[in-house]
């Protein structure tokens, strides 16, 4: 058996996210042998669950365990099958066994090897080093929370102020732009203007209303509206209206 790293106690072995010992660490733990191990098991099986009491590997799982380098030497060369105990398989045995060092090893194993103690730093350099894993997990911790809290404020619907900046700044574009290409419009036509201009917004931040405004797109909104000119079908529509209005004058 490979030896552990305290009196006693041997290499710790992992499968299914729980610590287990091997029949030939057991044997050697519990004062006995292989063969009265597997004995006492065969004689007793029903009193076992797989899952519960032990794991069985073979096949690919065998190859899998064998293939980890922390494994090496727990397995012979030609086994085709591995028998790991969990604690409550381990504790079957000590009972199965009934001596005072197979009793006495499993409440060694039951409360240094199966359920190992947080060893606390020593050096110098190994409090070092937690204090900067905490400060480490401590600014990750804080990062996340400011992406949060940015997510949050960036999502969050414009403010009464800010809503009420964005309609003067349409109705200012819309009376810009008619104000320099001298456009006498009516209200037909005007209508055609501030749609045109709601419209584009709209289609550009991505939104059905402008109510829907957030304030991670003020700035978007903003900008679009500065350099807003009415499309080449707005002012179509807006030509032909004058047509109309100029043909029907002349037919009174």
């Amino acid at each position: 058996m490979k030896e552990g790293n305290a009196l006693n106690e041997p290499q710790p072995i992992e499968q299914n996210g729980q610590r287990v010992l091997t029949t030939e660490q057991l044997a050697e733990l519990y004062g006995t042998t292989v063969g009265v191990v597997q004995m006492n098991f065969k004689r007793n099986s029903n009193k076992f669950i797989e899952g519960k009491h032990f794991f069985k590997l073979k096949g690919e799982q065998l190859r899998a365990f064998k293939n980890e380098p922390t494994n090496c030497g727990f397995v012979g060369k030609n086994a085709s099958a591995l028998y790991l105990w969990t604690r409550r398989g381990a504790a079957r045995h000590s009972k199965m066994l009934g001596t005072d060092q197979a009793w006495d090893m499993f409440d060694s194993l039951e409360e240094n090897y199966f359920n190992p103690k947080t060893r606390l730093p020593q050096t110098p350099e190994e409090k070092l080093a937690l204090t900067m894993e905490v400060a480490t997990r401590t600014v990750k911790r804080i990062e996340k929370l400011d992406g949060r809290v940015t997510d949050l404020e960036e999502k969050a619907l414009l403010a009464p102020g800010e809503y009420n900046y964005i309609s003067k700044q349409v109705n200012r574009a819309v009376a810009n732009y008619v104000d320099v290409h001298h456009c006498k419009l009516n209200a037909k036509q005007r209508s055609l203007f501030y749609r045109d201009i709601n419209h584009g917004l709209n289609d550009y931040i991505g939104i059905k209303t402008r109510t829907q405004l957030r304030k991670k797109d003020f700035d978007k909104a903003d900008d679009f509206i500065q350099n807003w000119t009415p499309s080449t079908a707005t002012l179509m529509k807006a030509r032909e209206i004058s047509l109309l209005e100029d043909q029907q004058q002349k037919a009174i």
